[in-house]
């Protein structure tokens, strides 16, 4: 087995990213401080051809060479857009017909392995603060929550981590395993 090189890698250019075919999901990040977590999200987003990140609160924004550090250019390739408030982002979430469930360990919520996506479903995800989690009120607007089965002692993740199991998980159902290409 030989690692493949850079340019082996057939990458898309950030033009052709844009016009790509996205997978029908947003990600909203609801106060998160770490502006390393932020580049991670981009990055992954980028890597899953994810419709959009929605920045909320003190959630910071591009440029910004923190979040360029871990994003390595993907919040250039990945569209965003930034609320003042979560809720106001959710609210026009809804209104274009996105599904919006918080990750979350709360009452009710549905296990992620047992969650059913409809791959002709658009679903927006809500990735909360990276101590408090998602805001309550943001919870309460949601249509459901989503916890990730844990098993040891921490019954956390890091935002990114989690932000990339549930982006994998979306993308691999929406199209059934195939490529977007």
């Amino acid at each position: 087995m030989r690692k493949l090189k850079i340019t082996e890698l057939n990458r898309l250019t950030t033009e052709e990213f844009k016009l790509r075919k996205k997978t029908p999901l947003v990600i909203v990040l609801d106060n998160v401080r770490s502006l390393h977590n932020v580049g991670s999200v981009f990055r992954t987003s980028d890597a899953y051809l994810v419709e959009t990140v929605c920045l909320c609160g003190i959630t910071s924004t591009p440029p910004h060479a923190e979040i360029h550090k871990s994003a390595l250019g993907a919040e250039n390739s990945v569209d965003w857009v930034y609320f003042e408030d979560t809720l106001e982002a959710i609210k026009e979430l809804k209104t274009k017909g996105f599904e919006v469930l918080a990750i979350e360990q709360a009452e009710g919520s549905t296990l992620l392995n047992q969650l059913e996506i409809n791959p002709a479903g658009k679903y927006a995800v809500v990735l909360g603060n990276e101590v408090k989690g998602v805001q309550q009120a943001v919870v309460d607007a949601c249509d459901g929550c989503i916890e990730i089965p844990q098993y040891g002692t921490k019954h956390s993740l890091n935002v990114s981590v989690t932000a990339g199991i549930i982006i994998w998980e979306f993308a691999s159902k929406l199209f059934n395993n195939k490529p977007l290409i």
